[in-house]
């Protein structure tokens, strides 16, 4: 099962200036965007954090997911959540692929465990030593003002919390400050059954 993402979440779509202001930082200076990769390196990296913490995708991107098997008759997700599937392809062992119908599957929405169901049937079944490539989106939304903004505002914590400490030598304590913990646990994805249907 490998996860990629196919659509990077555009430089212009993230926050710089709010984070500016977020670190209290001077503007009106001819320097004024002298920090702007830097601070774009740390909003991405505490988007990355929180989106592993929370199991969901804040802004709203392209996935392929590659699995060699249907975990149950229904199969959950990865990520939420997921607005829609793109394409579904049963790929055989020699490589020859078939793209699913639409007609076939479809998409049960859920906030913290969308599935891939059959529409009426099973799913398709995959070809024996073969696999199946799953595109979908998933994702708040394309704009920042899409995410929820208790997640907003722990992007912006923590990505202070690396801007601030940057210059440290790696003694800070390991994991994520009580602000952002508190701030993302009502989006923590509770997995039972290890990851299946709830």
């Amino acid at each position: 099962m490998m996860l990629t993402e196919e659509t990077p979440v555009p430089s212009l779509a993230l926050p710089v200036e709010e984070m500016k202001d977020h670190l209290r930082m001077g503007s009106g200076f001819a320097d004024d965007g002298l920090q702007n990769g830097l601070i774009e390196t740390y909003l991405r990296a505490a988007m990355a954090a929180i989106e592993g913490r929370i199991g969901k995708m804040l802004f709203q991107r392209r996935f392929l997911w590659v699995l060699d098997c249907w975990r149950d008759a229904e199969q959950a997700l990865p990520v939420s959540p997921v607005s829609g599937i793109v394409s579904l392809t049963l790929v055989d062992a020699s490589g020859a692929e078939v793209v699913v119908p639409a007609t076939s599957y479809r998409l049960v929405k859920d906030l913290h465990r969308p599935r891939l169901a059959g529409k009426g049937t099973s799913l398709p079944t995959i070809p024996s030593e073969g696999l199946v490539k799953m595109v979908f989106d998933a994702g708040f939304g394309p704009a920042w003002t899409d995410v929820p903004v208790d997640l907003r505002q722990a992007v912006l914590l923590l990505a202070g919390e690396y801007y601030e400490h940057r210059h440290d030598d790696g003694a800070q304590a390991a994991g994520l400050p009580f602000g952002v913990v508190t701030l993302i646990e009502r989006w923590r994805t509770v997995r039972i059954l290890g990851g299946g249907k709830k």
